[in-house]
């Protein structure tokens, strides 16, 4: 099980419309995406990475949705 950091909510509480403008897929699709990926049995390092190599995001935003994919799903 994959535990995160303390961060300040503002780093993962993120918009749709600043998703898709990011990264071109809505939260709901990136949730998809990450739950296919078994992300919650996944190093959170090794979440970001697959969002980066396999899906071109941005570090930053690869991070932000990990992140907001294990808060969502605690």
């Amino acid at each position: 099980m994959l535990k995160i950091a303390h961060m300040k909510k503002e780093y993962w509480d993120v918009s749709d419309e600043q998703v898709v403008e990011k990264t071109g897929k809505k939260i709901a699709e990136w949730i998809k995406i990450l739950d296919k990926f078994k992300a919650k049995e996944k190093k959170s390092n090794d979440v970001v990475a697959y969002l980066q190599t396999e899906y071109d995001v941005p570090r930053y935003w690869a991070r932000t949705l990990t992140t907001l994919y294990l808060k969502s799903s605690t």
